[in-house]
């Protein structure tokens, strides 16, 4: 069973907290954590430079399409960041526990 964290951003805490409740209630991740973070990029061709919240999710591979399927359809950004990375090692006990809650 292979495992991954999926990252995604938000203006704020409050655009993030149905979004981050949806995926907990419905089993899709073990863990979200939020970090304030600076962000600088390019948006209909001007540099931007806005403070978001970065949303990091634990969850299996397997459920990469269910937890993208719910960050498109929920979330307020025209094009939200949705990206897979792929946890290639991890302690077997927090791994197995990722597989308990999202099971």
């Amino acid at each position: 069973m292979g495992y991954c964290i999926i990252m995604t951003t938000f203006a704020s805490a409050e655009q993030a907290e149905p979004i981050v409740s949806a995926l907990l209630e419905r089993r899709l991740a073990a863990c979200i954590q939020r970090i304030a973070i600076s962000s600088s990029y390019v948006w209909e061709g001007k540099v931007q430079n806005d403070p978001e919240l970065l949303i990091l999710i634990k969850t299996r591979d397997e459920l990469f399409r269910e937890v993208k399927e719910t960050i498109e359809k929920l979330h307020p950004y025209d094009t939200p960041e949705v990206v897979k990375v792929p946890i290639d090692a991890g302690s077997a006990s927090y791994l197995a526990w990722i597989d308990e809650v999202t099971g």
